[in-house]
């Protein structure tokens, strides 16, 4: 189901749509908002991925290890070992 909207926008934002349908990008102006809003959306459920990591984090408390442990640790993990 589509859902038909009206908006307003100011000449030069006007102009940046006609520019990017103009580069062979997009066919149309809902085009490439829709591809906004897709990309919006996915940023907003990057951040909320991010933040969830961060509130595990803090909530997990304070670590005894050092910072050398933590680094080598890292390695080993990034290293696949």
């Amino acid at each position: 189901m589509t859902i038909r909207k009206t908006i307003v926008i100011s000449e030069p934002q006007d102009d940046w749509i006609k520019a990017q349908i103009a580069s062979g990008m997009y066919n149309n102006d809902s085009e490439y908002l829709r591809d906004l809003i897709r990309k919006d959306q996915q940023r907003n459920e990057k951040i909320a991925a991010m933040q969830k990591l961060i509130d595990e984090g803090l909530a997990s408390g304070t670590s005894n290890r050092t910072i050398e442990d933590i680094f080598e640790e890292a390695i080993e993990n990034a290293s696949g070992a």
